[in-house]
């Protein structure tokens, strides 16, 4: 779908601030609407006493037609790597967001600014590693947004690992990037409890017109408090004991935001951290294998204990 009409209005004329020889052809394909409609946006801009003129492609009369931002050159490139780093860009909606902030930065910038970025390389670049499908993110993203926003209840079809595809009733709260993809938070009826919904696992989705009233106290900055990265159990203090490469490991940087990190005498680490289910903390610790050994608490000694029965016995020589 196109953008609307004002929207585009002011997004082509970013684009005509900010590149040069842009013909009808390639503004159309930018828009997402046909040249024809393009020529339309050009004649209401000039009736706008909007200075447009042709020459090997539409260009501005003049430079000066709206005030450029006052960013520093260093500004403006951290800015441009936040929003082309941005998973955003994973999602329908809000990609075509990203790029007309882009545009509008691009033709805000000040000479100064605009012939530095000329002449600089480019020196930075992010990649967010995520296994989002693009499919369903753009499906279903604008969707969850509406229903947050509007606190309405969604119906949806949901494909977990451990039970297959179920129907839920959710009240969603909030969307998250968090690891390599987008989850939502939402009260799940079919639960009774709050539960994490990763959007690519998400079969079908219809907004509901049944409002539902928020419980306070639920947000993003909190919700993941303990957690050791995505979902939530009973709450425990995990204690480990590192060794070796995996104690300089644990050294060299900041893992959880609540850990304990105490250093012994023999070169090994202690590490004290509290988190809400210790599901994901164990695949952390099995990937250390011998250089790791839990102290506490005595279920999860237990649970590594059968995984170490199971290998012992798939991989035993005999």
């Amino acid at each position: 779908m196109g953008m609307a009409k004002y929207d585009r209005l002011l997004y082509v004329l970013n684009l005509l601030r900010s590149r040069k020889s842009l013909n009808a052809a390639r503004l159309a394909e930018e828009c997402g609407v046909t040249e024809r409609s393009i020529y339309r946006d050009i004649i209401s801009l000039s009736e706008a006493n909007v200075p447009i003129y042709y020459d090997n492609g539409y260009k501005l009369a003049s430079g000066n037609f709206l005030p450029p931002l006052n960013f520093s050159f260093e500004e403006y490139s951290c800015l441009k790597l936040a929003l082309e780093s941005s998973p955003l860009e994973m999602t329908g909606h809000n990609a075509n967001l990203l790029r007309q902030i882009r545009a509008k930065v691009d033709a805000g910038l000040s000479d100064v600014t605009k012939r530095k970025k000329r002449t600089a390389p480019d020196v930075t670049h992010i990649d967010i590693d995520t296994t989002l499908a693009r499919e369903n993110a753009e499906l279903f993203y604008a969707d969850i947004e509406k229903a947050i926003s509007e606190q309405v209840r969604l119906e949806i079809d949901y494909e977990t690992i451990e039970h297959g595809l179920t129907h839920r009733t959710v009240e969603p709260y909030f969307m998250i990037f968090r690891g390599r993809a987008f989850y939502f938070v939402a009260f799940c009826r079919l639960r009774d409890g709050f539960r994490t919904f990763r959007i690519d696992r998400v079969r079908k989705l219809t907004c509901t017109d049944d409002h539902f009233v928020r419980q306070s106290g639920v947000n993003a900055r909190d919700y993941f408090d303990d957690a050791w990265r995505l979902y939530s159990g009973e709450s425990m203090e995990v204690v480990i004991r590192f060794v070796g490469s995996a104690a300089r490991v644990i050294q060299s940087g900041q893992h959880h935001p609540r850990e304990k990190v105490e250093p012994s005498e023999d070169g090994s680490i202690i590490y004290r951290v509290t988190v809400a289910g210790t599901e994901e903390i164990k695949r952390w610790i099995l990937g250390f294998g011998d250089r790791a050994e839990v102290i506490a608490p005595a279920s999860l000694r237990d649970e590594l204990r059968l995984v170490g029965e199971y290998l012992i016995s798939t991989y035993n020589s005999d």
